[in-house]
């Protein structure tokens, strides 16, 4: 099957913290499953790590060797990621989150994340929420 990862589950996942549930570490280390990221969680770890709001080990430019060495891919964003987010409701104003739960609706991924406000955006749709 294939995941989308949202933001702080791959932090969380490479970063080895204790807060990331056993369900979502198994599936993302489940090798019969496909992971990805969303450029859009890269353009959001990017901006707060320039700002000073988020600290990583190492910089940056090291977030890719965690996405290489753990075999995950990076989902862009196309126009219909872009079209699913506008007809969006706004349960949640992160334009981060809304472009990834765009993202997992429209590539019909299941959603691995610990934030219950992506449960209001895939009530009633073939795409479920893991955690």
């Amino acid at each position: 099957m294939q995941y989308l990862v949202d933001t702080h589950v791959f932090l969380w996942f490479v970063g080895n913290a204790k807060e990331l549930s056993k369900t979502a570490q198994g599936v993302i280390e489940d090798g019969n499953n496909e992971i990805f990221i969303s450029i859009a969680s890269l353009w959001e770890i990017s901006i707060k790590t320039a700002l000073g709001k988020l600290s990583i080990k190492g910089n940056y430019e090291s977030v890719i060797d965690d996405i290489t060495d753990n075999s995950i891919q990076i989902l862009p964003i196309n126009f219909p990621h872009t079209v699913e987010q506008n007809r969006l409701p706004f349960h949640h104003r992160d334009p981060f989150d809304r472009i990834i739960v765009s993202q997992a609706i429209v590539e019909k991924m299941n959603l691995i994340s610990a934030d219950t406000v992506f449960d209001d955006y895939l009530n009633g749709i073939p795409v479920k929420r893991i955690w």
